[in-house]
C-alpha cells in the first residue's frame, strides 16, 4: 500500500526488498537518497540495517525514516532517525518524505 501511495503521490522512484540484507545488497548498488524501514525486519532489525548501512563509506549521510508500532525511541534519538508511529498517517508521511529529500 505504502510503495503504492508513495508511487503516485511523488515524483520518487522506489525500490522495495524483503529484508535488512537484501536492502544492503541494493543498497551498495543504488546509493538510495532515503531509507524507510520498518523497525522490526526478518535477518536484521532497523536499528541494525541503519548502523550497518551509516558504516559504508558514502553512505553515512543517507537520512532514514523508521516505522513501527513500538520505536526504540532513545536508539532513534541517539542516531537521528527519524520515527514515525504505526498506524501511519499518510499525509505525514509524505510531507515527511519530502522534507528528508528537500
Amino acid at each position: 500500500f505504502l510503495t503504492e501511495a508513495i508511487l503516485q503521490e511523488t515524483p520518487y522512484q522506489i525500490v522495495l526488498v524483503k529484508d535488512g540484507t537484501q536492502a544492503l545488497q541494493v543498497i551498495k548498488e543504488i546509493i538510495p537518497h532515503l531509507v524507510i524501514t520498518n523497525f522490526r525486519l526478518p535477518s536484521m532489525n532497523g536499528i541494525e540495517l541503519y548502523d550497518r548501512l551509516h558504516a559504508i563509506q558514502g553512505l553515512e549521510s543517507i537520512p532514514t525514516i523508521m516505522v513501527s508500532a513500538r520505536l526504540p525511541q532513545q536508539e532513534l534519538a541517539k542516531r537521528h532517525i527519524l520515527g514515525m508511529s504505526k498506524p501511519l498517517d499518510l499525509d505525514e508521511l509524505l510531507k515527511t518524505i519530502d522534507q528528508c529529500l528537500a
